[in-house]
């Protein structure tokens, strides 16, 4: 295999790695940072408009023998499932489907008599020595938790949900012959499932008439875990000179370079461990983010591997595939390719192009050379085991140019800069040793090798990889 980058090895543990690779935006931690920057004056504004508009303190005279609770803000960039920045998010505090409830905790009605200070930065003029006595419950209160959950429990009653025995946080609503809806609540998160998409959306209404809600659609991304189904984002180019805050580089070499080791079982990281391979002099938090992905998806795949079945006839076959000018700090290309043999597939790569390539079909032209070298490697090896190849093994592209361009040796203005070593395609084409054959771009298996790819394509050729959970072998 090949990699463009090899990673200095280390004894740093994995679990170290886990526990450095915790990366955020950075957050305020008091207000002097927090106000001078308009996001967090914004996203402080928005929480105090809503403690206002739900009614949860009013302003008072500070009464005798009372303690008068101090309230602090709380900063938290919310972050989506693919690590940009969703919203910024400020909290005043004492020191599926996916439902959001807004300041959820500000529903909580109180019954106690509680007195707090008014939050730094939102003083009222000419009246600081006032207090804020509480109606309803502010985040970080004791009671909060409590308060709120009767409120939306008492709620969800009354709409003839079914509170579980077993697990409290659990409500179900049924007629007579089914269970109509499923609602999970987690302080204030609702995921809601039904097979009745007019409960649902009846549902949704009445939560939005009664509470401050996000409807967040299809769940992917609940209380930060995120089922991670690809190695990387599909489309996602990384670069070197986008200004991202630098990390440590020991750290992001020892994860990369544990992450290469399981490239030998395991192609279906190959590309993007191969890509975050670029940055190790010069790594940066989108990369890191980027490697924790993989993280994710391996922890979500432990059970996959390469399943060797028996096969009739061993032959080798080979997939070539490029991209184009897919680096964005220097526009070159990068070439995968991966061979078969028998039901199996024994070898792979994905490698950034030493030449820029000034067409798809150059770039594929390139490509194709690298495996006609690996092919004719493959054979001798082969050979010495007595796994004797007859006739010339077929390397599968799908760009006819390319093909076109090894098998006419004519030279003409568009391939008369190439490079010649390329041309060792038209050389073992003329030996018989190898055969460029043209597939349709939906098998093609060295595509997984060369880009991000969306979920669906991804498992497909996933499959066609032989990668699959060894728990579930019928899957393959």
């Amino acid at each position: 295999m090949d990699f463009d980058d090899v990673p200095i090895r280390g004894t740093r543990s994995l679990a170290e790695i886990y526990e450095r690779a915790h990366i955020a935006l950075v957050e305020p931690t008091c207000f002097e940072e927090a106000k001078m920057h308009e996001g967090w004056k914004q996203a402080m504004a928005d929480e105090i408009a809503m403690i206002e508009k739900n009614q949860t303190w009013e302003l008072v005279e500070k009464p005798v023998n009372r303690k008068i609770i101090g309230v602090k803000w709380v900063y938290k960039a919310k972050q989506n499932a693919d690590g940009s920045l969703n919203k910024l998010k400020a909290r005043l505090v004492w020191n599926v489907y996916q439902l959001d409830l807004k300041s959820a905790f500000l529903n909580g009605i109180l019954e106690e008599e509680i007195y707090v200070e008014q939050p730094e930065g939102f003083e009222v003029p000419s009246k600081e020595d006032l207090v804020y006595r509480l109606r309803k419950a502010l985040y970080g209160l004791k009671q909060a938790p409590r308060a709120w959950y009767a409120r939306i429990d008492s709620y969800l009653l009354s709409l003839k949900f079914e509170r579980s025995a077993s697990e409290p946080t659990l409500y179900v609503k049924k007629n007579k012959t089914e269970t109509q809806l499923v609602v999970s609540l987690y302080v204030y998160d609702l995921l809601v499932t039904g097979g009745d998409e007019v409960v649902l959306a009846e549902f949704k209404t009445k939560m939005k008439q009664m509470f401050e809600i996000t409807d967040l659609g299809l769940m992917t991304y609940f209380l930060g875990m995120e089922p991670t189904p690809t190695t990387v984002v599909a489309g996602l180019k990384l670069s070197s000179h986008e200004g991202h805050e630098e990390i440590c580089e020991t750290t992001y070499r020892s994860l990369i370079g544990c992450l290469l080791y399981l490239t030998a079982t395991r192609p279906d990281i190959m590309f993007v461990v191969s890509l975050l391979s670029r940055f190790m002099h010069c790594c940066n938090v989108q990369h890191f983010q980027a490697a924790k992905r993989v993280l994710r998806y391996i922890k979500g795949t432990l059970s996959h591997g390469l399943l060797f079945s028996k096969a009739a006839e061993l032959k080798l076959k080979g997939y070539t595939d490029s991209d184009w000018a897919g680096s964005k700090d220097d526009m070159k290309s990068t070439s995968g390719y991966a061979f078969t043999l028998g039901s199996a597939m024994v070898c792979w790569s994905s490698k950034k192009q030493s030449l820029m390539a000034q067409s798809i079909a150059e770039a594929e032209y390139i490509a194709a050379a690298s495996a006609v070298n690996q092919a004719i490697w493959l054979r001798k090896i082969l050979a010495d085991l007595n796994l004797f190849q007859e006739g010339a093994t077929e390397i599968l592209c799908d760009n006819k140019s390319a093909i076109a361009i090894a098998k006419n040796p004519v030279f003409h203005g568009r391939t008369k800069h190439f490079d010649i070593k390329l041309h060792v395609i038209r050389e073992m084409e003329q030996a018989c040793e190898i055969k460029l054959v043209h597939c349709n771009s939906e098998d093609q298996i060295a595509d997984i090798l060369t880009k991000g790819l969306g979920v669906l394509r991804f498992n497909k050729l996933r499959k066609l990889m032989g990668v699959c959970s060894m728990a579930l072998k019928e899957e393959c």
